[in-house]
């Protein structure tokens, strides 16, 4: 007990603002703003890029769909593998699809585009965005969704005809021609990523086999929508014959995630390294009050404080100093979490991020792991001090100070 009050003591004596010695008081303040202000980053910068990812993410997953079923034959699949997987996995929404690459032509100007036959009331069922699009339409065989990319290059109007020229081809002649006919415009859809919204068509099942002369009971592929595909997949591929394969859209767009994934381990090494030079103010702080306190630290130890009650002194002044920062920093993070997620203060271009607000996200593994890393870096930056305090010779520093 008494052990403890003479550590208290010490802590507090020392923590006080020396006007003999300002500049160790200051070289604390630093160190205290310095973790402070590091942590804030940091929070708001892990918050920022889980907020971003998870924007993409669920942007890309929806378009890309989250399981896609393909056939490893060119002949396709038949509605009989349909059938299969619903009554297998009445849990689950399934979309078949035909898919094939357009010429969009209206007037002078022509762009590429990707075009999707699908049976819209089970496209509406797995993407929320095709079925805001459809919502109260009864579309026919030759009408067409676009993304709202393409409706505003062409600037279409509910109703116009629009010429789509496909890549299969016609005897013509003493030639070949390429495939085109002419498609209704019944509206657009905005998914918030300008690949997709420059590029996507959707139009009917009926439809586009009429033109690419394939069987209205054969498909491209089943696109899926379920909770947890990425545990899902894995029942969907044990029951999938040997002709069909199962592909997540993780795997699609593995590379894109892959990057943000470093990016974001880069960033945390980065910011951590600010704290870390934060810290070292504790460190120096420490040292000039070790150097300053020598005479009175010989004397503690000669009127009987043990080395081990210098040492928790001021191995608790460094971690005082850095914990206190730890906490104001926390604080400021979340306050500017807050302030960012609720004011419009900084604001992003929606054609480009699919949104004008600024995605937060802060996971709770990321935050401990922030707040256990400057615990550590604290821990550290006090440790060294804390031990030189104790190599002090008390009989020469009584003599000589």
């Amino acid at each position: 007990m008494h052990s403890n009050r003479l550590v208290f003591y010490l802590v507090k004596k020392y923590l006080r603002f020396d006007r003999s010695q300002p500049f160790i008081t200051i070289s604390a303040l630093l160190a205290f703003l310095g973790v402070s202000i590091g942590l804030m980053v940091l929070i708001i910068a892990m918050a920022i890029m889980n907020g971003t990812s998870k924007e993409f993410q669920e942007k890309i997953s929806t378009m890309s769909y989250p399981i896609t079923i393909l056939p490893r034959e060119v002949k396709g699949i038949d509605k009989y593998a349909l059938y299969a997987l619903e009554k297998k996995f009445p849990d689950m929404h399934f979309g078949p699809y035909l898919n094939t690459q357009a010429i969009l032509k209206e007037g002078e100007r022509m762009e590429g585009a990707v075009v999707f036959g699908v049976d819209f009331k089970r496209e509406a069922q797995i993407n929320h965005i095709v079925a805001e699009a459809v919502a109260d339409k009864n579309l026919s065989r030759f009408d067409m969704i676009t993304g709202r990319g393409i409706a505003d290059t062409f600037m279409l109007e509910q109703g116009d005809k629009v010429t789509l020229i496909f890549t299969q081809t016609q005897p013509g002649g003493f030639s070949l021609m390429p495939v085109m006919k002419r498609f209704t415009y019944r509206g657009s859809f905005k998914s918030g990523m300008q690949a997709y919204d420059n590029a996507y068509i959707y139009t009917t099942l009926e439809g586009l086999s009429k033109v690419m002369k394939v069987k209205g009971d054969r498909y491209d592929g089943i696109h899926v929508a379920c909770d947890h595909p990425m545990e899902r997949i894995k029942e969907i591929r044990a029951f999938l014959p040997s002709s069909l394969a199962a592909i997540g859209w993780w795997q699609q767009n593995g590379n894109l995630f892959s990057a943000m994934a470093m990016e974001k381990k880069a960033l945390f090494i980065v910011l951590m390294l600010i704290i870390l030079v934060a810290s070292l103010n504790i460190v120096s702080s420490l040292l000039m009050t070790v150097m300053n306190r020598r005479r009175e630290i010989a004397l503690l130890l000669s009127l009987g404080a043990s080395k081990s009650e210098i040492k928790k002194a001021f191995f608790w002044l460094g971690s005082a100093i850095g914990g206190a920062g730890i906490l104001f920093g926390v604080f400021l993070g979340l306050a500017g979490l807050y302030i960012l997620g609720h004011f419009d203060i900084v604001t992003l271009p929606e054609d480009v991020y699919g949104t004008s607000k600024l995605p937060l996200d802060l996971s709770m593994s990321d935050f401990l792991s922030i707040v256990a890393g400057a615990v550590i870096i604290v821990v550290l930056s006090s440790f060294y001090p804390s031990k030189k305090a104790t190599e002090i010779d008390v009989l020469s520093t009584l003599r000589n100070e």
